[in-house]
């Protein structure tokens, strides 16, 4: 069977079917294939079921620690099963609130997997979509005028470390555990790596962090890497850096071993589990690509413009697919933004530099902009304030004092370059960077304005105040 739209989106994730929304909003007859469910792996593989876990994890060890706050609890047991179930609830009640914006939004949902097919009698040029669909019923085809791509990514896999759902996990595997494990080996102290590693030591698991790199969270500003390994070890996690994994070198029985080379020497590393993050790569085979003049960049992530546009100009292509910050909120606004260039709309073009980006370990970490290093690197003369959450009273008030706010910003024209920070809701702190970095402020704007008294955001105005040696606290 054959219908006809005006945009066909491959995939259903958060950059899908926010871009879905917005083109029932500007009036296009709008279609959606998903082969699982929609949400994508943001909504059942990734952001909110691992953030429920991590919250569970924080109350379990904020309850532990409860006579710091003169409260006395007894008898404090983890029921993981409850855990789980919590977890899964806030999922179900998520993704059935995405069915309902379907429905409210008039777009239609094909429920299979969907490839994109070259030139035919359906259609002069590339972009017609059939999908299998996942009832068995005969395929569909999807004639549309435009085409968005929202794949989205999957777990990378290194070679040698091929996962079992048993001994070795991805993040996908490790969210669907029954029980918690003793001891666990995290290979990569990247985002995923270090949520993982906080969480499951809160929960009492034995950690070891396996890391190739120099520094844990090597995307991140040192100093803010630095202070998330000091805390880290203050979990009693052990953390490896500059450490490889020896090929092929795991076995699997009751426990699972591994060895690395560290400090010039192999290292056996012992644990009931092994979880290997160590980055996404893009979900782009088998969906018709080779149909189409679409290109791959060497990582396998889809070419665009700055419009996320494909060398098939009437096909888009937004989200982890696309490669660049691998975030579900960038995937809504590219997918926004991709449905306003589709129908003539002058969208505001994304800048990286002006994009959040957030670890909800414990303690959080937000940055946004650049590193210090970075700022160097490119020729800046940098001047930087700093305030520890020490110097807060709210933190102090809170029970949360660890970690800071670090500004970076140019010294001849007083622009906000970067600003990191790490310690308590940091992720809700740093949208006010965002608005800053939109209005063009300068950190003298951010210490200028007046933050209520106590207050976890007045880190910022102190920090900001710093940057010209003006700073009250701290």
């Amino acid at each position: 069977m054959t219908k006809n739209y005006d945009l066909v989106i491959l995939g259903g994730g958060t950059g899908g079917y926010v871009a879905a929304i917005r083109a029932s909003q500007l009036g296009l007859k709008t279609a959606i294939v998903e082969k699982n469910k929609l949400g994508g792996t943001c909504l059942h593989k990734g952001c909110i079921p691992s953030k429920a876990l991590l919250r569970s994890a924080e109350v379990f060890r904020q309850t532990k620690e409860a006579s710091k706050y003169g409260i006395d609890a007894s008898a404090i047991d983890l029921n993981f099963v409850k855990v789980q179930e919590r977890k899964q609830q806030i999922v179900n009640q998520l993704h059935q609130g995405v069915i309902d914006l379907m429905k409210k939004g008039q777009i239609d949902v094909f429920n299979g997997y969907g490839r994109i097919l070259g030139p035919s009698i359906f259609s002069p040029s590339a972009g017609t979509v059939s999908v299998e669909m996942n009832d068995g019923s005969d395929n569909e085809m999807l004639i549309s005028k435009n085409v968005i791509i929202a794949t989205g990514s999957k777990a990378k896999i290194l070679k040698g470390l091929e996962p079992d759902s048993t001994h070795v996990l991805t993040s996908d595997d490790a969210l669907e555990l029954e029980s918690l494990p003793k001891s666990i080996i995290i290979v990569g102290a990247g985002v995923i790596g270090v949520e993982w590693a906080s969480m499951l030591a809160d929960f009492g698991v034995e950690v070891t962090l396996v890391e190739y790199e120099k520094q844990i969270l090597p995307t991140e500003d040192s100093a803010i890497a630095k202070e998330m390994k000091r805390l880290l070890t203050k979990k009693g996690i052990e953390i490896l850096t500059e450490a490889s994994v020896i090929p092929n070198s795991v076995e699997k029985a009751n426990m699972t071993n591994i060895q690395v080379e560290h400090n010039n020497k192999r290292t056996t590393l012992t644990a009931d589990k092994m979880l290997v993050a160590v980055g996404r790569e893009a979900n782009t085979a088998q969906i018709g690509l080779e149909n189409t003049d679409i290109q791959l960049d060497q990582a396998g992530f889809i070419k665009t413009n700055m419009h996320y546009q494909t060398k098939e100009s009437h096909i888009y292509a937004i989200g982890d697919c696309v490669g660049g910050l691998q975030l579900a909120h960038v995937a809504s606004h590219e997918g926004k933004y991709a449905v306003e260039h589709i129908t003539g709309q002058k969208p505001l073009q994304l800048n990286d530099q002006s994009i959040s980006t957030c670890i909800y370990a414990n303690p959080e970490i937000a940055s946004i902009g650049l590193t210090e290093k970075q700022a160097k690197d490119q020729g800046y003369k940098v001047k930087s304030g700093k305030v520890s959450f020490k110097a807060i009273g709210k933190a102090l008030v809170y029970g949360e004092v660890d970690g800071f706010v670090k500004i970076v910003s140019d010294q001849n024209s007083n622009d906000l370059l970067g600003v990191h920070m790490i310690g308590p809701h940091v992720t809700e702190l740093i949208s006010e960077v965002g608005l800053a970095k939109v209005l063009d402020a300068t950190a003298w704007e951010i210490g200028e304005t007046i933050h209520p008294h106590p207050s976890l955001s007045e880190a910022m105005a102190e920090a900001a105040l710093d940057v010209n040696g003006i700073k009250i606290h701290g």
